[in-house]
């Protein structure tokens, strides 16, 4: 299973615009170089023109051994001397190379290993977030985050709960926090749960914005929207746009799905759903949930085994409160 072309496509264009900027910035030193230090020049032309008198000296054959050894030894001392200029400038020695973003493959998103042209790990990772990056395009990704959530909204008051809204609220705002500085994509499951209005959204959504800053690919769906699309491509026999589709749900570091349990329900919908979340159940990779329902209410919507499984890898955080939405609009 396989992103599509146009996911491939970008992917390698990305990489070697990475590569091109890295060469370009690279020749621009390079001349900035060879400006403040004309011997520079020389000695880069010096150097080139040894490598081309060996590779001569091969192809010519006989007894070139003396003639590369001297080429050699030639080729040290300009180095050397290259070396010493850029220490007396208080440049790096490394000025004139250029700064690739992927050491390894050298921004070519290819190494070879076991004499086997393979795909190196930026390009997997490029692929996997221009992936994630389709599928959020209509997500409020960037509205939400933990210096916008305001606990004022909650109340200080016990009501039918043994804890106030606020305490409670400032606990799950502070096991979010620390959930997003210590993400890994071996971190747990979260279920968040309650009535709509109470920050699972907002919470969810700022836990995403943390975890996309260092570098982890995060999805972020509505279950409504995504089934939705699932079904129709499925019923409209474009399979391998939702095997795509289904791969970056279930390979992506983080999958959120917002509003479980208000989607239209089908045997499609609810095998594809377990289909989801199994997996990534089983591979070890998180993800966060957030449904209006109760757990009674998620059985009957699906079945007491597709709860047990799911919900039983998840930590669960009730939220309670008044909606804060509501509260918003009258200030």
């Amino acid at each position: 299973m396989g992103y599509s072309k146009e996911t491939y496509q970008k992917a390698k264009d990305l990489i070697f615009q990475r590569k091109l900027k890295a060469e370009n910035d690279a020749e621009i030193r390079q001349q900035r170089l060879f400006a403040k230090i004309p011997r520079a020049k020389e000695i880069t032309k010096e150097l080139t023109a040894c490598g081309t008198a060996a590779a001569r000296a091969v192809v010519k054959g006989g007894n070139a051994k003396d003639e590369l050894e001297k080429l050699k030894e030639k080729s040290l001392s300009l180095q050397s001397e290259l070396h010493s200029l850029l220490v007396l400038n208080n440049l790096p020695t490394d000025y004139t190379e250029p700064k690739y973003v992927c050491k390894k493959c050298r921004d070519s998103g290819y190494i070879e290993q076991n004499n086997k042209t393979i795909t190196c790990e930026c390009m997997k990772k490029a692929l996997a977030d221009i992936a994630c990056e389709e599928l959020n395009k209509t997500s409020p990704l960037t509205l939400s985050t933990f210096d916008t959530f305001n606990l004022d909204y909650y109340s200080m008051d016990v009501e039918n709960n043994s804890v106030s809204p606020y305490t409670r609220m400032s606990k799950i705002f502070s096991f979010c926090k620390s959930y997003a500085n210590s993400f890994t994509t071996e971190s747990g499951s979260l279920l968040m749960r309650g009535a709509t209005g109470l920050g699972k959204t907002h919470l969810s959504l700022a836990i995403a914005n943390e975890i996309i800053r260092k570098g982890f690919s995060v999805v972020y769906v509505s279950a409504p929207a995504i089934l939705s699309k699932l079904e129709k491509l499925h019923f409209s026999s474009k399979y391998e746009e939702e095997s795509n589709t289904e791969q970056t749900l279930t390979e992506c570091d983080l999958l959120i799905i917002d509003d479980i349990g208000t989607e239209f329900s089908s045997p499609f919908t609810v095998a594809a759903l377990y289909n989801i979340f199994n997996t990534r159940i089983l591979s070890g990779k998180p993800l966060i949930l957030n449904t209006n329902l109760t757990i009674s209410e998620l059985e009957k919507e699906y079945s007491q085994r597709f709860v047990s499984r799911v919900i039983g890898s998840c930590t669960k955080m009730d939220f309670i409160g008044k909606d804060v939405r509501s509260i918003r609009r009258k200030v």
